[in-house]
């Protein structure tokens, strides 16, 4: 009996030796990735690059064309294409689910039947919901910062053009003096791909299609046309900043009269009942004392 046990206990051992081996030899197969230009990833993301790096190498060469395509659309909109690739964003996912997944599989061990399947589902599918959101939330918040943004820097550009400086010095006014976001960001890098070689125009088109905004794309439509024709730009860019500012306000309004319909749910699951409860509490009391 003890023979076995042993033989059990080596078999056991040298497996989970070859395991070991097999993960050492697959990280070490990754190649080693030059961040030095890249920005640093958030921290949701810096806690499981590791594993998204490693399921990035096996599976992103598998990848459709089209799927990158559109993911680093999705990452040039949340400002992370200078963080990740697409298939580290698509192997980031993957890495949070199988986290949970092992997380809600070791939570539920103890759990008769097939507790440990369910508990590694239901993990996964948490950690692909709260990677999912999360990056949907990034993205929404970047629209909304951007939209907020846009006519203090259309002030700013504005003022300078009129004060006398080029479209390009009036960018370089704003970068320096705007705040933080994504079109300061945005702007940046059309001020180093005009550096570069780029012209205006191109950059500015490019832009356009990073953000991947209407109000964006409206605003660099006019430059250009306003550009071509040899126009002033001073009004046009008040223009803009004026429709883009009434845009904001009637987007307030918006959210201001759909606030009511959204509180209907949570006042009617929630608070009524505890309010009827408070209310009828002591009526019931006095009937139970009345013996009815």
């Amino acid at each position: 009996m003890s023979a076995v046990l042993a033989l059990s206990a080596l078999a056991i051992g040298l497996c989970v030796a070859l395991v070991a081996l097999v993960v050492a030899r697959a990280i070490a197969a990754i190649p080693p990735e030059d961040r030095s230009w890249l920005d640093r990833p958030p921290a949701f993301v810096h806690w499981l690059w590791w594993p998204t790096r490693w399921i990035a190498h096996l599976g992103g060469a598998r990848l459709p064309a089209r799927l990158q395509q559109r993911t680093l659309a999705r990452l040039r909109i949340a400002g992370l294409d200078y963080v990740m690739t697409p298939s580290q964003l698509l192997a980031h996912r993957v890495a949070a689910a199988l986290t949970l997944g092992l997380v809600g599989a070791t939570a539920a061990a103890n759990l008769p039947g097939h507790g440990v399947s369910i508990g590694f589902v239901i993990g996964g599918a948490a950690g692909l919901l709260l990677a999912l959101s999360w990056f949907n939330d990034r993205v929404q918040r970047q629209r909304s910062l951007l939209l907020k943004t846009l006519p203090f820097f259309l002030d700013l550009v504005t003022l300078c053009v009129e004060a006398g400086l080029n479209l390009t010095g009036a960018f370089q006014q704003a970068v320096a003096k705007g705040p933080a976001g994504p079109l300061r960001d945005g702007l940046q890098r059309v001020l180093r791909d005009i550096r570069a070689g780029k012209s205006r125009a191109d950059a500015l088109r490019e832009l356009a299609e990073r953000l991947d905004e209407p109000a964006i794309g409206y605003l660099v439509s006019a430059i250009i046309q306003a550009e071509s024709m040899g126009m002033s730009l001073g009004p046009v860019l008040r223009a803009q900043a004026e429709q883009r500012r009434m845009e904001r306000f009637a987007l307030a309004e918006k959210k201001a009269m759909e606030a009511p319909v959204k509180l209907l749910l949570p006042l009617i699951a929630f608070i009524f009942p505890c309010t009827f409860l408070v209310l009828g509490f002591p009526i019931a009391l006095k009937f139970m004392e009345m013996g009815l």
